[in-house]
């Protein structure tokens, strides 16, 4: 089966309308999370590096949560940053108070910038329906 299925919880419409992509998707027992990043309503940065990253989290827990799942689901993480030794202590200190054992997969990467000017962190999220 190769069904697929939409997951967009009560504003972030805007990536579907805007991006012409979807928050989340569900194929099978897996869950694709767009990357997430700490912008705000209207592509509103906050300079302060833990407000954005506690943002990002924020929105991840939002499509987790619209498809039934929490951070227990998560199996992999890989988190870009902006300038990553400025911030990654304060990037893991954050990450602490959302996931959980046992502890997904990660990855932290380095880059030079994203779409929205400021942006410091992105999320890119796999989890799973599936039970153990």
């Amino acid at each position: 089966m190769n069904q697929k299925s939409a997951i967009v919880p009560s504003g972030m419409e805007g990536y579907v309308s805007d991006w012409n992509m979807s928050p989340g998707l569900e194929h099978g027992n897996f869950i694709f999370l767009t990357g997430m990043t700490g912008a705000g309503p209207g592509g509103i940065v906050d300079p302060d590096p833990a407000r954005q990253i506690r943002l990002a989290f924020e929105r991840v827990r939002s499509v987790l949560n619209e498809a039934g799942l929490d951070f227990s689901s998560i199996l992999e993480m890989t988190s870009y940053h902006v300038a990553i030794q400025d911030h990654i202590d304060v990037f893991r200190k954050i990450r602490s108070e959302f996931v959980v054992e046992p502890y997904p997969a990660w990855t932290a990467i380095e880059v030079t910038g994203f779409v929205t000017p400021g942006t410091l962190v992105e999320l890119r999220i796999i989890a799973s329906k599936a039970e153990d």
